[in-house]
């Protein structure tokens, strides 16, 4: 008799448990490879796993709502097509204390039950989608659900939110503060013109947004930068350093290259919030704002960029700018950014007032490069001169970053490009 230890398999980069939300099989059923065995969620996406093997389920170790570590045999699967029939009503589990104590603490991160008639099991995916959107668990237990024994669906919260959420008017009126701002329920006049809808993406992105800006308490500074050292050498150098590298030598790469040198001399722009703690990140991760062909953004991410020299910092963008254009960009390329930039000079805009991304406490936003007249010192004196300008703005979350560090990063960010070293090799 083969016995196949069945394991919670890899679901992305960053996850690290599931929690089982259904098993489509019994012990005793027949199993085909390829066919779907389990139901699981995660704090991104709802997955149905199939089966690696075909045979008969002889074991299933795990319920329902237990959150599973990746890589932990979760299903016997006999592969002779063989079960013993003492087994077939059996469901056998066979863990250590320390393993059952780890499955609880787990558990406890991730399982979340509410009652409210009967008690119903949220995914992390349902709990994620309801903090974006400031849904209360127990609003989410008012929800229609229509999954296997009631359970919500993403579709069902999806749907509820579609309707305008009818059930967040039944918070007892004794439980609101009194004080708190509430968005007026204006009865605007929006006009009459075609109507189209929003894509999937668009809808998120303008979540995002809206999130961010009742979030974050932005405030926006600006400098500007003469960039004409930076400009020359650039231009001087982009063609040999083509011809070396096989990469072209745009700007981005040299603003990103700027940045992150000063992110490492002021670490507290490089956090994030999460209640009453600031978290200090280990990296330094640029994302770069970047629009996809149907007009969205999307930021792809340079990985360690303090740590990647000019050569590595151009083959990095470009890889990401190609696959964006592309749209083959993967989930990791956009994953873990640490601080944003949005270069609104591609569009032609003199400067910008960017919204931060979240968990983000920073975004930086880099103006049209610019010629014009300037007063510049020099050893004869104050002379007009044409130099290229450019404005840079940074909004920042005022929770945890004041004026101070704000704008004493903004001034870091202009110094390395106005002083960029035009000896740097290629």
């Amino acid at each position: 008799m083969s016995r196949f230890e069945f394991i919670m398999p890899k679901l992305g980069e960053s996850i690290t448990e599931a929690a089982i939300i259904t098993w489509f099989k019994n012990v005793g059923d027949t199993i085909e490879e390829d066919e779907m065995l389990l139901e699981v969620a995660t704090d991104k996406v709802d997955s149905e796993v199939p089966s690696t093997v075909s045979g008969v389920v002889e074991e299933i170790l795990y319920e329902a709502n237990e959150v599973i570590k990746i890589g932990d045999v979760i299903a016997i699967i006999n592969t002779t097509g063989i079960v013993e029939s003492s087994r077939k009503k059996e469901v056998k589990k066979e863990k250590s204390s320390a393993k059952t104590q780890n499955k609880k603490t787990s558990k406890r991160k991730i399982d979340k039950r509410v009652s409210s008639g009967n008690k119903s099991y949220f995914s992390p995916l349902i709990i994620s989608i309801a903090k974006e959107h400031h849904i209360s668990f127990d609003e989410l237990a008012r929800i229609t659900a229509t999954g296997k024994d009631g359970r919500l669906r993403k579709s069902d919260l999806f749907q509820y939110i579609k309707e305008g959420r009818p059930n967040k008017i039944a918070q007892p009126i004794s439980k609101l503060d009194s004080t708190a701002y509430r968005i007026p329920q204006l009865n605007l006049d929006k006009g009459k013109g075609k109507r189209i809808k929003m894509d999937r993406m668009r809808q998120m992105i303008a979540d995002h947004m809206v999130y961010s800006k009742h979030t974050s308490p932005h405030v926006t500074a600006y400098v500007e930068a003469d960039l004409t050292d930076l400009v020359n050498w650039r231009n001087q150098n982009k063609e040999r350093f083509f011809k070396k590298h096989g990469e072209k030598l745009t700007f981005t790469p040299l603003f990103v290259d700027a940045v992150a040198k000063a992110v490492k001399d002021f670490p507290m722009i490089n956090v994030s919030v999460d209640g009453e703690e600031i978290i200090v990140k280990e990296t330094i991760n640029i994302g770069m704002a970047t629009a996809l062909p149907n007009g969205n953004l999307i930021v792809p991410v340079v990985k360690n960029a303090d740590k990647k020299n000019l050569k590595e910092l151009a083959q990095t963008v470009n890889k990401l700018s190609a696959k964006a254009r592309e749209n083959k960009l993967d989930p990791e390329d956009i994953k873990g950014s640490t601080f944003t930039i949005s270069n609104v000079g591609t569009f032609g805009s003199l400067m910008g007032t960017p919204i931060i991304n979240q968990p983000e406490v920073a975004i930086l936003a880099l103006g049209i490069i610019k010629k014009r007249a300037e007063v510049i010192e020099t050893k004869k004196g104050d002379e007009i001169a044409i130099r290229s300008m450019m404005y840079l703005s940074l909004s920042f979350d005022h929770r945890v970053v004041d004026g101070y560090l704000g704008g004493s990063f903004l001034k870091r960010i202009a110094e390395n490009l106005e002083n960029f070293n035009t000896n740097t090799t290629i």
